[in-house]
């Protein structure tokens, strides 16, 4: 009898084992496939972006108007040099194979000159030579270089892993170097070998295979002995304390986890059984402690609030005893607390500054990156900075201690109040709005510098303006721009542009104010994901 008893036993645990197995294989073979092809777009797509971003970047560094200069420098001058190491730091840094500039035969796009070469130190190839005329790798080069010339994309990629390939399989990002008219007079090329990319391929099969193995063994020594032990009696304990407690409400003297030893299904369940007794029993106090918590936390965020606030400038600290300055500053953070910043401040009697800056992050890490940079940009220009050296400083000083990664666009101009002459820094920032006399408003339109906290030794390009008595400067950060309605739509450059122009307000608050009640007008009951911030300035010197 026993013997036979044994024998059901062991049935029993083939079979259940066996179909377990089964079941497990197919279930892992799926999720597995579905799993590595997930995993193989993000991480191409991620793959991809990076080699975009690091083209972007580059493409800040080279000025498209003095392509012709470049190609007729021979490749020897310090200025054509000193850019191509800075490409080169660029190359290196980003973890790109090559960073190039060519200028294709427009006639067939059947060959290419290279104008800039630059190569990884760590790469086992070598730059191509200035002025290197080569034939185009092939009909698809063509066409993407010919789309990037007659303006039809902003970007191509090509993908190269198949075939007879030069350096190995590997990823090739293009965008459009285009000069202020706005027309193609060089490709600039980001190149990354893609290595890497199937490491991380192989490294999650062979993670996956491992704790998928991993994952059986432990479920079939889990079910075998399972399958040995005897079930009715546990569960009839936690149903007999089940329907005990239901009648008393009273937590029991010994817990069902120290009369069930099991740490399987059964033991799970008579942990939830006594879990549940003891938040049935504590719920009330559980819930006056955890309103209590959330008092304080909101207490907290909303002081944050109030000292973020209290650092922005008031009218009146610049304004008072002065008919030459009209200004108004707003901010309205997202999250309790933000990334965004407005400033302005008199450097002296003639001399006004005014800033305007935005943080690539949210909430309190974003706040206090913020308020840091404020205090960099102020102290250097009191100390009689340009704009552009003190952008210059501070970027090589927040770099030093960035471990974050944050980065920061900034807008900045200073006034000569007398004669009404200008200096203006934009650091990746969004474009400002000028009034003409006609009283029209207009987004200005020029080559930015890269935000601040990107690249060390950057030379933040300055540009002099002159305003007249009577104008009106209007500068803001993305989150108007980008404000949204519930249907997802975005205020957009051309409804700014159109609010500003409705304004009938000839101060700067009125202008302000406009703009606000606009974007409030556009977004309704909308929640809005980024900080709102304006600062408007009229000139009424000179």
């Amino acid at each position: 009898m026993k013997k036979e008893k044994n024998r059901y036993k062991e049935r029993i645990i083939i079979k259940s084992l066996l179909g377990l197995v089964i079941l497990l294989v197919l279930l892992s073979t799926a999720l597995g496939f579905a799993g590595y092809s997930e995993f193989s777009r993000v991480v191409m797509e991620q793959y991809e972006e990076n080699a975009f971003y690091t083209a972007e970047t580059a493409s800040h560094l080279v000025d498209a108007d003095q392509m012709d200069e470049y190609e007729s420098s021979g490749g020897t001058t310090p200025e054509y040099l000193a850019l191509r190491d800075t490409l080169e730091g660029l190359c290196n840094s980003q973890g790109a194979t090559f960073i190039y500039v060519i200028r294709p035969d427009l006639t067939d796009y059947a060959h290419i000159k290279f104008i800039f070469s630059t190569i990884n130190w760590n790469s086992t190839y070598t730059r191509y030579d200035f002025g290197y005329l080569r034939e185009t790798t092939n009909d698809e080069y063509k066409g993407k270089y010919r789309n990037l010339y007659e303006n039809r994309s902003d970007r191509e990629i090509v993908v190269r892993d198949k075939g007879y390939i030069e350096t190995d399989p590997h990823i090739t990002a293009m965008i459009p170097l285009r000069d202020e008219t706005g027309r193609t007079q060089a490709i600039l090329c980001v190149q990354r070998q893609m290595d890497a990319l199937y490491r991380l391929r192989h490294n999650y099969v062979r993670r996956f295979v491992l704790t998928t193995l991993i994952v059986l063994l432990l479920v079939l020594l889990g079910q075998a002995w399972y399958l040995y032990r005897m079930l009715i009696s546990p569960v009839r304990r936690i149903m007999k304390e089940a329907k005990r407690f239901a009648e008393e409400n009273v937590t029991p003297g010994t817990r069902l986890t120290e009369m069930i030893p099991n740490r399987d299904e059964i033991g799970v369940l008579a942990e939830a059984v006594d879990q549940m007794e003891m938040q049935i029993h504590h719920y009330v106090e559980n819930l006056t402690k955890i309103t209590a918590e959330n008092e304080r936390i909101s207490a907290e965020l909303s002081l944050a609030s109030r000292i973020q606030l209290g650092i922005l400038p008031g009218v009146e600290s610049v304004t008072a005893g002065r008919t030459d300055i009209d200004l108004c500053g707003d901010m309205y953070p997202a999250k309790e607390v933000g990334g965004d910043l407005y400033d302005f401040f008199l450097i002296d009697d003639d001399h006004l500054a005014l800033v305007i800056a935005d943080v690539a992050g949210k909430g309190i890490p974003a706040a206090l990156f913020m308020m840091v940079t404020k205090v960099l940009i102020k102290n250097s220009l009191k100390s009689g900075e340009t704009p552009g050296k003190a952008l210059y400083h501070i970027n090589n000083q927040i770099l030093e201690g960035n471990e974050a990664e944050l980065f920061v666009t900034v807008w900045m101009m200073v006034v000569e109040l007398s004669t009404g002459k200008a200096t203006v820094v934009n650091a990746g920032h969004e474009r400002p709005a000028l009034r003409h006399p006609d009283g029209s408003f207009e987004l200005l339109n020029y080559r930015h510098s890269p935000p601040v906290a990107m690249v060390e030794n950057i030379e933040f390009e300055e540009r002099e303006v002159e305003l007249k008595h009577g104008d009106i400067v209007f500068v803001y950060t993305d989150g108007v721009a980008e404000a949204n309605n519930e249907n997802g739509d975005m205020f957009g450059e051309a409804r700014l542009v159109e609010a500003l122009n409705s304004v009938k307000a000839a101060d700067a608050a009125g202008v302000s104010a406009g703009v606000i009640r606009a974007i409030g007008e556009f977004t309704a009951d909308a929640e809005q994901f980024d900080d709102i911030t304006v600062l408007c300035f009229k000139y009424l010197g000179g």
